[in-house]
């Protein structure tokens, strides 16, 4: 059997958009480091942000903040294992899938629904991502019914979108002596459990992976297309 590989369970999602170039997977699995990427880390900040904010509404009032309430009778939480504690090793394609859930809340019967936090507007681009968001909650969600989160009883998504209309902007209280407040709203999105999803995506990985080289581009593509161009520069 091949040796073992790992991928993130966001990474397994792009597998599932309409848009998904093998080429361009194969290229990212294979290379020690990509170029020209740049994620800001105010969006990171943000996301931890949130997370202290509904970890500590609960601990404070043993239930969930109102914004969430869309999501049934919630208890309490688990704190998110670390990605390296929270991974599985697939037997039939040996690769290693891992990731790190946003939130973990627990329900009455004590089951648990996994949610994921989106610091973005929810737009109908948002909308086109969904099939990756499936498919990375549904990754979270085979991995914690194998690590101590069984049973797994739902998923979701949570887009937290900035409050930046004028009538916000005026409000005297979104001022401070050392700067502003932002508001944000919260919008839910059920996402359903389909585990069954994660298997054949896993076999094609490793499939992808083991090619001796890049497959062809998907029609199309525009990140080979610049590629291409890079290597037509570089060549001058």
């Amino acid at each position: 059997m091949s040796e073992p590989i790992t991928i993130a369970a966001k990474n397994l999602g792009g597998l599932a958009m309409p848009g998904f170039c093998p080429r361009c997977f194969w290229i990212q699995m294979h290379a020690e480091g990509i170029p020209y990427q740049i994620f800001p880390g105010i969006f990171s900040s943000i996301d931890a942000y949130g997370k202290r904010l509904v970890h500590g509404w609960f601990d404070r009032h043993n239930s969930a903040p109102p914004w969430l309430s869309q999501l049934g009778n919630i208890k309490g939480y688990r704190k998110p294992p670390h990605y390296s504690k929270f991974s599985i090793l697939d037997g039939e394609s040996n690769v290693v899938l891992r990731g790190t859930p946003d939130g973990i809340l627990v329900r009455q019967d004590d089951s648990h629904l996994i949610v994921d936090y989106k610091t973005a507007k929810f737009t109908a681009h948002q909308d086109e991502l969904f099939p990756m968001y499936e498919v990375q909650l549904n990754a979270y969600a085979v991995i914690g019914e194998q690590k101590g989160f069984a049973p797994i009883s739902g998923l979701a998504l949570v887009y937290t979108e900035p409050v930046t209309d004028d009538a916000t902007a005026a409000k005297d209280t979104n001022l401070t002596h050392s700067g502003f407040l932002m508001e944000f709203s919260a919008h839910i999105r059920a996402v359903d459990l389909a585990p069954d999803k994660i298997p054949p995506l896993l076999a094609n990985v490793r499939e992808i992976f083991d090619r001796k080289r890049p497959p062809v581009p998907q029609e199309g593509c525009e990140d080979c297309a610049m590629l291409q161009n890079l290597i037509e520069v570089a060549g001058r």
